[in-house]
């Protein structure tokens, strides 16, 4: 019997690994296409890249189901690891060269290790307000890197997650899954307009909190409450009016100098922190 012939820019199997050599492979085409978000949602999946970030997403219960590992890395037990719990629970794994991972991850020097996950339920009704004392809430948030950088807060203030309100960078691109250093996988993710979540919030406990100049009090002798959910506006036009007059408690940060704002996940990371240290007093 003959064997059925490779796709193109493919060779046979070693070791149990597809090895991929040409850019025109479908494969490679498709894994490159996530790096689009209309691609990324029609596919349901995201591309995560470096070895740390998915040791971390494996330490979270997360394992990918495509693994892309360049023929000029470095051995390491921990990737050792991630290639056998790949394998054990159905997932590929391909190797290719420096090259075609590049053009896949879009990185000049990609890191020798890249992961394609199945995106999480981002639902609402995904989220258990009691399992965490705080919880980061962003709304109309534009900058990849923010949103990255407060998923990253999350999980070291040890909130339960990041709650996307309105319309918000993609969670799951690039950027995004960058920035989190590995948080996408640690924190729960919801996105929800503003109309369906405030019902959500207020059908369960949960104090809603926010910066702001309007009858606020300073946010270091705040009677903050758990869960506590803080919410940080738009990065160049903060939040609307009526979506800090339904917060339950506004704060004011002092500004010291001639900036009138900060940076929202900044803001995000003061207020965290404040919040923590206020539960726990």
């Amino acid at each position: 019997m003959s064997s059925s012939p490779q796709p193109p820019g493919e060779t046979a199997p070693v070791s149990g690994r597809r090895r991929i050599t040409g850019f025109s492979n479908p494969t490679v085409k498709a894994i490159r296409a996530l790096r689009d978000k209309k691609h990324r949602k029609g596919a349901g999946r995201f591309l995560a890249e470096g070895l740390r970030l998915l040791t971390d997403a494996r330490a979270s219960g997360h394992l990918p189901e495509v693994l892309v590992l360049s023929d000029a890395r470095d051995p390491h037990p921990l990737l050792a690891e991630l290639e056998a719990a790949v394998t054990a629970t159905g997932g590929e794994v391909l190797e290719t060269t420096p090259d075609i991972l590049s053009k896949i991850t879009g990185k000049d020097n990609p890191q020798g290790v890249a992961g394609v996950f199945a995106e999480f339920d981002t639902s609402l009704a995904a989220i258990d307000r009691a399992g965490a004392d705080i919880w980061l809430v962003a709304q109309a948030l534009r900058d990849p890197g923010n949103l990255g950088t407060m998923l990253r807060t999350g999980d070291a203030i040890g909130a339960g997650g990041l709650i996307l309100i309105d319309d918000c960078a993609d969670p799951f691109g690039v950027e995004a899954v960058r920035a989190s250093m590995g948080a996408v996988f640690t924190q729960r993710i919801a996105r929800a307009p503003w109309e369906e979540f405030l019902p959500w919030l207020r059908g369960g406990a949960g104090q809603l909190v926010a910066a702001s100049l309007r009858d606020a009090r300073p946010y270091r002798e705040a009677p903050y409450a758990a869960p506590c959910f803080i919410l940080v506006g738009n990065e160049s036009r903060g939040l609307p009016e009526d979506y800090e007059m339904a917060c339950d408690l506004r704060v004011t940060m002092p500004m010291k100098g001639r900036a009138d704002s900060l940076n929202a996940a900044v803001a995000a990371a003061v207020l965290g922190y404040e919040v923590l240290a206020g539960l726990g007093r």
